[in-house]
């Protein structure tokens, strides 16, 4: 038998041990470096914010960062903010010098409304040699509120200035003697109406006398929010409950300033949430608390029981405008059963958003047989939701069926109409 020396072999296993020990060394510098003086405890953490935003509305969050090290710090900081905020930055790198503190920020653009709890601040030190380092996630609770957006911010504030001819109290509008609630006995001007003397007070003070009006004050407006179903579906990039919710604030807005008093219910399988009617000054923050959370809950909403808790909590007549869309099925299965609830008592407002799609494609020229099919859908889509117009106000409701960011004003010009009429 021969025998061959395994020279090659003894090397190979040579060279390995060699290399596995100097990986090992490295490893173990590695950790050393990084478990040395790298104590995330070395920093004190601090977040800013503000607590509540508007969807689309900027807003800076900030991070206060200081080194209660003896030496200077590599530091990465990591938040976690979630993608629809819309951050411009999410993590920094930063030096600080010992006893340094830094401050950094960044700019958010939330696109949905919710309630963002922010947790925990990710922290990263780097060793005294670049080798290794030490990673943490700090505990940090912090939570940003998004309330819904209020495109018709500027429109209720035309409104409310122009409220002059609905007598709240400006004096060039009680001049005219407009309205429909007494409010005092003056002496006859060029510019009174003749209906309005008052023949009794005229004989006693021996000269005309009218009477002046001004419009009601202190009645109460409830909006009632559907966030079933229907309300899921979006109008023009957004769904249908953010027009809504956009409505209500509008609404809200305009009557508390003109001396009324609004409240909101909320429902969908049941109520979820109830603002009681008050004329506040931030009553409008009130009604944007109890729905920046809601979510259109997939399922059909309880008109009955919505209708009961309304005529049970507010039995003084009140507006009701009652948010929804007036999709033929849904409102001849829930909304006009329980329609009558409510009509006996309450002036009562139906407003829905038109898709402006359907009316494109209705108008539209079709070029084949697919859109030829579209067109004839929306044609009855569009017919659907008229003979739906007419049975609602066939049972005494008011109907609004409003383009997309008109939904707010001509609700409100509904209340306004009905304020100045007497109605309300």
């Amino acid at each position: 038998m021969l025998a061959f020396p395994l020279t090659g072999a003894a090397d190979d296993i040579g060279i390995g041990a060699a290399v596995g020990a100097v990986t090992a060394v490295l490893v173990g510098l590695c950790i050393l470096d990084g478990l040395i003086g790298t104590r995330p405890a070395q920093l004190v953490l601090e977040r800013r914010h503000p607590p509540v935003l508007e969807v689309g509305r900027e807003a800076t969050v900030t991070w206060v960062v200081r080194s209660d090290a003896h030496r200077r710090l590599r530091v990465r900081v990591a938040d976690q903010l979630a993608p629809s905020l819309h951050a411009g930055a999410r993590q920094f790198d930063v030096a600080l010098a010992a006893g340094d503190a830094v401050r950094l920020s960044t700019r958010i653009r939330p696109t949905r409304r919710g309630r963002f709890e922010l947790d925990a601040i990710t922290v990263r030190i780097e060793g005294r040699l670049g080798l290794g380092a030490r990673q943490r996630a700090v505990p940090m609770m912090t939570v940003l509120r998004i309330h819904p957006a209020y495109p018709s911010r500027d429109e209720a504030e035309i409104r409310i200035r122009r409220a002059r001819i609905l007598e709240v109290g400006m004096r060039s509008a009680r001049g005219l003697g407009g309205g429909t609630e007494f409010e005092q006995l003056r002496e006859y001007g060029p510019d009174d109406e003749f209906r309005r003397i008052d023949w009794t007070a005229t004989a006693r003070a021996g000269k005309p006398i009218v009477r002046t009006y001004r419009a009601e004050r202190n009645q109460s407006v409830i909006v009632v929010l559907d966030n079933g179903r229907i309300m899921a579906g979006q109008v023009d990039g957004v769904p249908r409950v953010e027009h809504a919710m956009d409505a209500a604030m509008m609404l809200t807005s305009v009557s508390t300033r003109l001396g009324d008093r609004c409240g909101l219910v909320a429902f969908d399988r049941r109520v979820r949430a109830v603002v009681p009617p008050g004329r506040h000054s931030d009553q409008v923050g009130r009604v944007s608390e109890a729905l920046y959370r809601l979510e259109p809950e997939l399922a059909e909403s309880d008109y009955t029981g919505a209708f009961a808790e309304v005529v049970a909590r507010y039995r003084r007549r009140a507006m009701l405008v009652v948010l929804t869309d007036l999709n033929e099925q849904a409102v001849a299965d829930s909304v006009l059963p329980a329609l009558p609830l409510v009509t006996r008592t309450h002036l009562v407002v139906v407003a829905a958003v038109q898709d402006p799609q359907v009316l494109a494609w209705a108008s539209s020229r079709p070029a084949d047989p697919e859109e030829a099919y579209r067109q004839v859908a929306a044609v009855q889509a569009l017919a659907d939701r008229q003979r739906t117009t007419v049975r609602l106000r066939a049972m005494g409701a008011t109907v609004v069926d409003a383009a997309p960011g008109r939904l707010g004003v001509e609700v409100t010009d509904a209340y306004l109409l009905a304020k100045s009429t007497g109605r309300l």
